[in-house]
């Protein structure tokens, strides 16, 4: 009972997350599942189950808070189910030992990509009445690419997609973030597919894949909302180094000697608080710059 508790818990922050982001359900979730010593494959068809049902309310309420671009929307679908289908037929079919370790490294790779982002090159941006869809030579290598990733690392579908929508000009980040999440259901569904297809249904823990529906379930809306309202740079920094911290250990255990793991938490730690107390700095002066281009204004 204790483990649905915590794991309806990892739902409704992971949701919260991704929901504002437009990243990090699939990596929060799959890296702590990979913690209880889930195998990677189970890990993530748990994750993507639960996200079937997750995204669709997530999407249901971006919609509805007009955080979507509908035209990105199918662009995205079709290539990024392929290649979700194929990341979970992939993944299935490796020794979970074997490739435990080694998505750990992927997943820990996007934590630093997600921090580096939002600590170095995030901006703001301004919305526009037009903004440009995704070609289809944009959108068919993104698609595969990302739902391939997001499949066999249980998460990437956010942290590769978003940050594309993002560079198109016009867009904004929540609506980038409302596209990402309302495109995910499909990604969801057909990694889904590929898993139980793969599998079979008796590999999967329903009782898991049950709690992680109702925390995501209960986020989803508040999050819809919550991209409105909260800085984005600023829970980046804080996913990024999350996701880090949790994968790492992984890492450790399977290359590091054991003396040299308490340097490196401490190591990790500290530059996740530094880089913290950055951002903050960073947003303050931003608001100081705001307050003086508005006073030139009017002055």
């Amino acid at each position: 009972m204790k483990k649905l508790i915590v794991l309806a818990f990892i739902g409704l922050l992971a949701q919260l997350i991704d929901g504002s982001l437009g990243m990090g359900y699939g990596v929060s979730s799959t890296s702590l599942l990979l913690t209880f010593g889930i195998a990677p494959a189970v890990a993530s068809a748990s994750v993507h189950l639960s996200e079937v049902v997750t995204t669709a309310v997530s999407g249901a309420s971006h919609i509805k808070f007009g955080n979507v671009d509908k035209h990105m929307v199918y662009r995205l679908i079709i290539p990024g189910s392929i290649g979700a289908f194929v990341g979970a037929c992939f993944l299935s079919n490796l020794p979970a030992e074997l490739a435990k370790p080694y998505i750990a490294v992927f997943l820990f790779g996007l934590g630093i990509y997600v921090l580096f982002r939002f600590l170095f090159i995030f901006k703001p941006s301004k919305e526009h009445d037009t903004v440009k869809p995704l070609t289809v030579k944009q959108s068919i290598p993104l698609g595969l690419f990302a739902g391939f990733c997001d499949a066999t690392g249980g998460g990437g579908w956010g942290p590769i997609a978003t940050p594309v929508l993002l560079s198109k000009k016009g867009m904004t980040a929540r609506k980038a973030v409302g596209t990402v999440d309302t495109s995910e259901f499909a990604i969801a569904f057909f990694g889904s597919l590929g898993f139980i297809i793969s599998l079979g249904w008796e590999a999967v823990n329903w009782l898991w894949v049950g709690a992680l529906i109702m925390g995501g379930v209960v986020a989803a809306p508040i999050a819809a909302w919550l991209v409105r309202m909260l800085p984005a740079q600023l829970m980046g920094v804080l996913v990024g180094g999350f996701i880090i911290l949790i994968n790492v250990r992984t890492l450790l255990t399977t290359w590091v000697p054991v003396e040299a793991h308490l340097y490196m938490y401490t190591g990790i730690v500290v530059l996740w608080i530094l880089g913290i107390l950055h951002t903050f700095n960073k947003m303050s002066t931003a608001k100081k710059l705001d307050r003086l281009e508005q006073r030139q204004r009017v002055s």
